[in-house]
């Protein structure tokens, strides 16, 4: 049998172990952590909703209507009348004839790609794209071929046009550690050379960029023809729990009928939907959201420039530090937290090696004395190091 206490010693010495923190109370950018008040750039409440009273008060009102659970899968006795609302505003708000809910985005995203394409197929993936897109190329059976990151020309080489299977293109809207934003104009127009399907993952794009809110296509002034299959969470920028999967009839209907991640995995509470219903309002409603947190990531940018730090070209809430190896992003880390304020270490195999980095992360919560405070902070932390 394999002996887990000497691999788990091993993460330890290369600077890999993992342990989780302990929140208390609602997420917001003041926070108690592991009992300690601190300051949390954290988090992917982008829009700062996850605590908001509209929403509290529309679970609450949920869970006297619906009760606790869903009590079953979408396709036993699951499907609510919540849901169903929430699939159809979702739709609505991104200009798509369907929606569909499912219980995570790591689920919807191995339900779309093991739907889309099976043995004798090819799906092409963005190298840096999030865990869930390459778990659900690696299960679909089909081959799975990864390009450079944001290299529309390296992936036009592996395309072939004389391929008789599906050809399927997946990546990730904003890149979830980097936070920069994927060609996906180029990447469409490539597909549409190759008659490839494009699959966005919008996890971290929907409802923090565009002027609407609709993400990354908006943002880049993307039609959604040339995009047929666009995934984005509920758990993110609007601050509940869940994800869904927009696109055609025919899509949806394949999903509902073949994705194993839908099908057998219990339907999200109902209350869960209603909370979402009511931060979708918000999100459409309030621009001045999105444009605080442009204010506070330029902020934070020329402040880092100003510093000398490394940190990667984003224009989004996810701020890279980069650290290089993984001890120094953890002394980085553990230097903030001695100050008070929370800011995670990225380290292999989530980042490649020697690309370790501090995350951070902003919200419509922050004001601009918490990003100076940060900004003091990482100072310190810099001069000390030298």
């Amino acid at each position: 049998m394999r002996d887990l206490s000497n691999d788990l010693q091993q993460r330890q010495q290369e600077g890999l172990y993992r342990r989780r923190r302990v929140v208390q109370g609602p997420q917001q950018v003041e926070t108690v952590i592991d009992g300690k008040a601190c300051l949390a750039f954290s988090s992917n409440d982008y829009l700062g909703l996850a605590n908001h009273p509209d929403i509290l008060a529309a679970m609450h009102q949920g869970v006297d209507e619906y009760g606790c659970g869903s009590g079953a899968s979408h396709l036993m006795n699951g499907h609510s009348q919540a849901h169903h609302a929430l699939e159809e505003a979702l739709a609505e708000f991104l200009q798509r004839p369907r929606a569909l809910l499912f219980s995570s985005g790591f689920l919807a995203n191995l339900g779309i790609i093991s739907s889309l394409s099976s043995q004798g197929d090819r799906v092409y993936e963005d190298r840096l794209n999030h865990a869930s897109l390459i778990d659900g190329g690696l299960l679909s059976g089909a081959r799975l071929i990864r390009y450079a990151h944001r290299d529309v020309s390296a992936l036009e080489k592996k395309l072939n046009t004389d391929f008789s299977g599906q050809q399927l293109v997946v990546t990730d809207g904003v890149f979830s550690m980097d936070g920069d934003i994927a060609p996906v104009p180029d990447l469409a127009a490539c597909c549409q050379k190759y008659q490839a399907m494009l699959v966005v993952d919008d996890a971290h794009g929907i409802g923090v960029i565009g002027e609407q809110g609709r993400g990354t296509l908006e943002h880049l002034c993307v039609n959604t023809s040339e995009v047929p299959v666009l995934m984005g969470t509920l758990g993110k920028a609007f601050g509940c729990f869940g994800a869904f999967v927009a696109g055609s009839e025919e899509i949806i209907e394949t999903l509902i009928n073949q994705a194993r991640s839908y099908i057998y995995t219990t339907a999200l509470p109902p209350s869960l939907a209603i909370a979402a219903s009511a931060s979708l309002k918000l999100v459409q409603r309030e621009n001045w959201r999105r444009e605080k947190l442009q204010t506070l990531i330029s902020q934070f940018r020329e402040g880092a420039r100003e510093l000398g730090l490394e940190f990667l070209d984003s224009e989004t809430p996810i701020q890279a530090v980069l650290l290089g190896n993984s001890q120094r992003a953890l002394d980085w880390s553990e230097a903030l937290w001695q100050n008070h304020i929370h800011v995670p270490a990225i380290r292999p195999p989530t980042v490649a090696i020697d690309k370790a980095r501090l995350r951070i992360s902003f919200s419509a919560a922050h004001e601009p004395t918490h990003v100076q405070q940060l900004l003091n902070a990482l100072e310190h932390i810099k001069e000390s190091e030298a």
